[in-house]
């Protein structure tokens, strides 16, 4: 046994003339969660659904806990696990009634099969929910029981495709707990999303655009490699209007600015060369009546990294 649950070489797919995703190169380390982030129309779904088996690709290989997946489709279904964007979830079903039928899918019977869902319940905080009909769970909740359908049978690697898209934030961080968990027991989490604070709690990222790679490493290295020492953070006590005067300052060739935006109640500045013009953009901040108190080097966000890349 190696040490990648995920090993994708030269992943290609095309539809006629349109290459949805681009000789793909990804390895995923037992044992991590594995971020795939990019922007809607990227490729991250198309990818996933080869590395599945569900899409043959048009050229390259994906192996999956050390099997070929166009070899040994059959074995590899029964020691994974997948949550897609619209992972089906039978409205007129009982929770409980919903995670019988699945387990039962895996082949799971009895004893078994009662103690898992009682573990899936209680893992994720659904007991005394198991009599509700899902059409009456919310967002959150109609989540962390889709979760647990992909799960029951315990996989050693599970594919989550968007599995936050449209949650509201709380139930996004409660779900990324769960994620955290399952990394303790064992379980290795390939997920893709276009949340940015999502990405940031991955142990290792690829950043994908128009089907290909374009960055990928740990959130801390792909912030050192893309983009050392080119963010400044301005405390501001009207963030909006020194947005506003900065971009102004861009535009007009007054100051090397790349991207001006707020990040939280901060504004963060973007370009090369800008420990040197802390003082001018202090200047032009002044000349402005806009008041603020710290300008200084900060780490770049995953943010301002995928904006870079973006452009770049």
């Amino acid at each position: 046994m190696n040490d990648y649950a995920v090993v994708a070489r030269g992943l290609t797919k095309r539809f006629g003339d349109f290459t949805a995703v681009d000789h793909v190169d990804i390895h995923v380390r037992r044992g991590e969660i594995f971020g795939l982030l990019g922007p809607n129309g990227a490729g991250k779904t198309t990818t996933i659904r080869m590395m599945l088996g569900l899409l043959p690709p048009s050229s390259g290989t994906v192996q999956l806990l050390d099997m070929p997946v166009t070899e040994r489709p059959r074995e590899i279904r029964s020691r994974i696990g997948y949550m897609a964007q619209a992972f089906i979830l039978y409205d007129d079903l009982t929770v409980l009634q919903n995670l019988r039928f699945y387990g039962r899918a895996y082949g799971l019977r009895n004893d078994v099969l009662r103690t898992r869902i009682e573990q899936a319940l209680e893992r994720t905080d659904l007991q005394g929910r198991g009599h509700v009909h899902t059409k009456d769970l919310s967002g959150g909740w109609r989540q962390r029981l889709a979760l647990n359908a992909a799960i029951l049978h315990r996989p050693e690697l599970v594919f989550l495709d968007e599995p936050t898209a449209g949650v509201d934030p709380i139930s996004r961080r409660t779900f990324w707990d769960l994620l955290y968990r399952l990394v303790a027991e064992g379980i290795t989490v390939f997920v893709t999303t276009h949340y940015m604070d999502e990405a940031e709690h991955c142990h290792r990222l690829a950043l994908m655009r128009r089907g290909r790679v374009i960055a990928s490493g740990s959130p801390q290295a792909i912030k050192r490699e893309k983009m050392r020492g080119w963010v400044l953070e301005i405390a501001s006590q009207d963030p909006g209007k020194a947005v506003k005067v900065l971009r102004q300052a861009a535009e007009s060739g007054a100051l090397p600015l790349e991207e001006v935006t707020t990040y939280g109640p901060l504004v963060h500045v973007t370009g090369r060369g800008l420990q040197k013009q802390k003082e001018a953009i202090a200047a032009t901040l002044r000349e402005s009546d806009v008041p603020w108190s710290n300008i200084a080097v900060a780490e770049p966000s995953l943010e301002d990294v995928f904006i870079e890349c973006m452009r770049s």
